[in-house]
């Protein structure tokens, strides 16, 4: 088995991996190992062809590839050593991490901290159970998106989406570009499930009908998509007797996304329900010393220029673990999601100059205060949505308050004005 020497190992060079690689580079971390299993870095990056990219990293509008690239073009001034088309296969909780491509064979590193920035997954139409037979014309939204975006194939010509996340949405507007009639995104929820610019710029400006609390209940065709049975949803999320049929070719899922964290795993680390990916420190570090993890592996964002800033910290972080080991904060103190908050992140307090949460609502809300214990926190907002992740900052004077509390807990409630 070939050997190689890293002190920081990097496995995912998307948006959260090279942020986080380059970071730990600036930080004095020299040896810096970064590995992804596609051809070539920028992760789904390479087939967001939209903008929307990079107002917040970079304060300018760029497409996905544009905000790749950036990272891609500051990587390769440095020194940073890059596996391309290279699986990690296997992560022991001594270290050791093996990874696996066709050129070298199998790969053994063990550094001195490892940043994990695998990113995430879609769900299928299996995992959100939607019956009928199993014919051809049947992809997850990211799937489509790479065959058009990519490949340069069409997946189909008359198309139904099933859920209104952020890429089902784009893709909608992408296959009516290219000439496809999209015929409906569903939702069963009684809200869309993206971003209120998307239902916007990819629905409303191309007639595109959303059917909130609706959902396809059936499937038709026995060699390809024939059609699907749509009916209405009850307040209990069950499918009423108010149904129609829509006649499709196609049908693309964009049902959520799941964390990537077989990795994780593998070195028994323990998964937050709700979030899908390993409990977290402000300093991205998980509850294994010197593992740290980053953007949509540690819970999903809605913006790639958030992967990117919260891999910064964790490259800096990694960074600062290889030089002096153990970072003592002193206390460690929780944060909890409370009224309304699906979830808030990272899950511990521990840093004394400044911290950004990110967090979600559980539900819609119109004219709300975010608030928390102690009155640390105190925003008032028009409206909350659990599509747009809200950003949460911290400075040294807060925190040091923080730090002499049991738990530190946000809320989300109606604005009681006096």
């Amino acid at each position: 088995m070939k050997k190689i020497s890293a002190d920081l190992l990097v496995i995912g060079a998307g948006p959260g991996g090279m942020a986080a690689a380059l970071k730990a580079y600036e930080n004095g971390v020299k040896n810096v190992l970064m590995a992804d299993r596609l051809p070539e870095a920028g992760g789904i990056l390479q087939q967001c062809i939209h903008n929307g990219f990079g107002l917040h990293r970079f304060k300018k509008d760029m497409t996905g590839p544009e905000f790749a690239g950036e990272y891609i073009h500051r990587i390769s001034k440095t020194k940073i050593q890059t596996l391309y088309s290279t699986m990690a296969i296997e992560m022991t909780r001594s270290g050791k991490v093996v990874l696996a491509n066709s050129v070298d064979g199998l790969i053994e590193v063990s550094p001195k901290a490892i940043v994990l920035a695998m990113g995430c997954r879609e769900r299928t139409r299996q995992q959100v159970w939607v019956p009928g037979t199993r014919p051809s014309g049947v992809f997850t939204a990211g799937v489509a998106q790479r065959f058009v975006n990519i490949e340069g194939y069409m997946p189909g010509k008359s198309v139904v989406v099933v859920g209104s996340g952020d890429i089902g949405m784009i893709m909608a507007r992408r296959m009516t570009l290219e000439g496809a009639k999209v015929h409906a995104v569903t939702e069963l929820l009684p809200y869309p499930g993206g971003l209120t610019r998307n239902v916007v710029q990819c629905l409303n400006d191309f007639g595109i009908p959303l059917y909130l609390r609706h959902n396809v209940i059936n499937i038709y065709g026995r060699d390809r998509v024939a059609g699907v049975k749509i009916a209405k949803i009850d307040e209990a999320g069950e499918p009423t007797a108010e149904t129609f049929d829509i006649e499709c070719d196609t049908l693309l899922f964009s049902v959520g996304l799941i964390p990537e964290n077989e990795l994780s795993r593998m070195v028994e680390l323990k998964l937050n329900p709700v979030t899908g990916g390993p409990f977290i420190d402000d300093n991205y570090q998980t509850e294994r010393e010197g593992t740290f993890i980053c953007g949509n592996a540690a819970f999903v964002n809605d913006l790639a220029d958030y992967v990117s800033v919260e891999a910064e910290v964790a490259g800096a972080s990694a960074a600062e673990f290889i030089s002096h080991g153990r970072k003592k904060n002193g206390p460690k103190v929780p944060v909890v999601a409370g009224d309304n908050m699906r979830f808030v992140a990272p899950n511990f307090i521990t840093r004394s100059d400044e911290v950004t949460l990110y967090s979600r609502v559980s539900s819609p809300m119109k004219d709300v205060i975010i608030s928390s214990n102690g009155g640390l926190v105190r925003t008032a907002k028009q409206i909350v949505k659990p599509g747009e992740m809200i950003e949460i900052k911290l400075d040294a004077e807060k925190l040091k308050k923080i730090k002499e509390m049991k738990e530190f807990r946000i809320d989300v409630r109606k604005n009681e004005r006096e």
